[in-house]
């Protein structure tokens, strides 16, 4: 199924390219930065970089923002907060908190592919209060109870 979702250039943006995936068969659409000048981001520091593109999407329909695995690997560079949800009704700009875990100053500059963009269905779901749960075999057990 194909959904339709409006996507709006904000003023700092309007020279960037939109979000575009980089493969046929990439799920995520690569988002840039759109910064005015070059942000530096030192070890253990984050912050919050415009990526100068709004979107209107039908209810039902989420947005997600998530790290780029390249440069998690290669720098350490990942996201607060991920994955980031845009909601439907969200009309404001999109926005990445980047975070850096390496060793190094990492450069962010205008026009950077910075994070990616999934969309996904969101299932109505209803909410049905109860006394008790049915048992399963794993029960209450929690982080890490089954081992490594």
């Amino acid at each position: 199924m194909q959904y339709n979702v409006g996507i709006r250039k904000m003023p700092n943006g309007e020279d960037l390219p939109l979000p575009q995936r980089m493969s046929e068969g990439a799920s995520g659409l690569d988002l840039h930065a759109a910064v005015d000048q070059e942000i530096v981001l030192n070890p253990g520091e984050w912050k919050l970089i415009p990526t100068g593109i709004a979107l209107e999407m039908p209810n039902g329909l989420e947005a997600q923002v998530r790290p780029r695995s390249g440069l998690a690997l290669k720098h350490g560079i990942t996201m607060l907060n991920s994955p980031g949800t845009i909601d439907a009704d969200y009309r404001g700009e999109i926005a990445v908190i980047m975070y850096n875990s390496g060793k190094e100053p990492f450069s962010v500059r205008r026009g950077d592919r910075i994070a990616q963009l999934v969309f996904q269905v969101i299932p109505a779901v209803q909410l049905t209060e109860m006394e008790s749960l049915n048992v399963t075999s794993r029960g209450s057990g929690g982080f890490g109870h089954t081992g490594k």
